[in-house]
């Protein structure tokens, strides 16, 4: 008897892979594809470019780019072809035509500070229940690491 069940995945499948399965065949699809532009931007043009001009709209085939300063518009419109070949290159096919460049500003990139949960201090009565808790342990070292994870959980309680 032929089973109708899909077969099981080896592992978890990517959201992006998901997407764009869901959206094939689609308009949606193409636009999902020309968002890459913005992902593969810094890596194509190199981190200095990037800090002064980031693309900001697509349209058949026309990149717009906008640019933070006149002396730097000049400079990157004698290196739009570069751009366009690094762009489609790293996009893995030609999808960018022409750039366009406008002036405007820049956002900052985004710097993620890395969280730190505030901690409290422990009593008396919580020390000595993870010490009760952890003496059953007969390896010293396991003893100290298993004590040092449960007292930092309950610290950032």
């Amino acid at each position: 008897m032929a089973s109708d069940r899909r077969p099981k995945m080896k592992r978890p499948a990517a959201l992006s892979d998901l997407l764009r399965a869901f959206l094939s065949g689609t308009p949606a699809e193409k636009r999902l594809y020309e968002g890459r532009i913005w992902l593969v931007w810094d890596q194509a043009v190199g981190e200095r470019i990037a800090s002064h001009a980031q693309p900001s709209a697509y349209r058949e085939g026309t990149l717009t780019v906008t640019v933070d300063s006149a002396p730097w518009m000049q400079q990157l419109t004698y290196l739009k072809k570069e751009l366009i070949a690094k762009v489609n290159d790293e996009l893995g096919q030609e999808m960018v035509r022409e750039i366009y460049m406008k002036a405007g500003r820049i956002a900052p990139p985004a710097q993620k500070k890395p969280h730190v949960p505030k901690r409290r201090e422990l009593s008396d009565v919580e020390a000595t229940e993870i010490t009760e808790q952890t003496a059953s342990i007969s390896d010293p070292e396991l003893r100290t690491v298993l004590e040092r994870l449960i007292k930092r959980d309950r610290e950032s309680r």
